[in-house]
């Protein structure tokens, strides 16, 4: 026998060390499974919508966009952002951990996260801090300050008091900011539109996402006029979201129809 020659207490302390080797060699082959089912994109299979709103929280201005997405047979979760929307894009993050957990418990196989505003930025956050690509199938963002907005520098610079956490993250060059992955991962895959008559988030173009398809309103449609919160609610812009968290794969738009509201 293997340990035969050996004293019942020897053989007991050989027996122990084996087998705490073989537990840890299942340890490892788990945390090998483990990983390499985080790293498996989820199912390219429309799920949840989860609707991330801008600074301030409102919610009033996704009712439309949530509406037209309900009719279409989805479920759709606009998020209720903490402190008014004005606090931490950190913890404004954790709470759409939240709704997407709640979304896949109840059974979506994944879910489509559109961001408006700040919310963008706030969903970028969420897929980098809570392993959203494993959660997450596409990700919109409309109007997102990506690059930080001007009129939060000038208010984290001479109105502190004024400017709240979610505005000082929003300054272009700021920690937060600074700390999100460009380009974006893939998967999910990501969409970014915005105006060029944009007044709020300002450069426009602050909006534009590596990795991402990039749509500006105007590169589609010259002649729209289009302020930052008609986003949301514009009936062209409403079709390209439709179309992007729709059944076919998501990819730049051609030969839309030039139709605003």
């Amino acid at each position: 026998m293997l340990f035969g020659g050996l004293s019942p207490r020897r053989r007991a302390l050989l027996v122990g060390i084996t087998a705490l080797a073989a537990i840890g060699a299942v340890l490892i082959g788990f945390r090998v499974i483990l990983a390499n089912l985080q790293a498996f994109p989820v199912p390219d299979q429309p799920g949840s919508v989860v609707m991330v709103p801008g600074f301030g929280g409102g919610v009033g201005s996704l009712d439309g966009l949530a509406a037209r997405i309900r009719a279409t047979g989805r479920d759709v979760r606009v998020v209720a952002l903490p402190d008014g929307g004005v606090g931490s894009l950190t913890e404004q993050a954790a709470v759409v951990e939240t709704v997407v957990t709640e979304a896949l418990r109840a059974g979506a196989p994944s879910v489509d996260v559109i961001g408006y505003s700040a919310g963008g930025v706030v969903a970028r956050l969420w897929v980098q801090e809570y392993n959203g690509q494993r959660k997450a199938r596409r990700v919109i963002t409309l109007g997102s300050p990506h690059h930080g907005a001007s009129i939060a520098a000038v208010g984290a610079a001479g109105l502190p008091g004024a400017c709240p956490i979610a505005c000082q993250q929003l300054a272009p060059g700021s920690r937060l900011l600074q700390g999100l992955s460009s380009p974006v991962p893939v998967p999910p895959a990501w969409l970014s539109v915005w105006t060029v008559d944009d007044e709020t988030v300002t450069p426009p173009d602050s909006a534009r996402l590596e990795g991402a398809i990039n749509v500006a309103v105007q590169s589609l449609c010259p002649r729209l006029r289009m302020s930052h919160s008609q986003l949301p609610t514009d009936a062209f812009v409403t079709g390209l979201v439709l179309r992007a968290i729709g059944k076919e794969a998501l990819t730049p738009p051609q030969n839309v129809t030039c139709v605003s509201s």
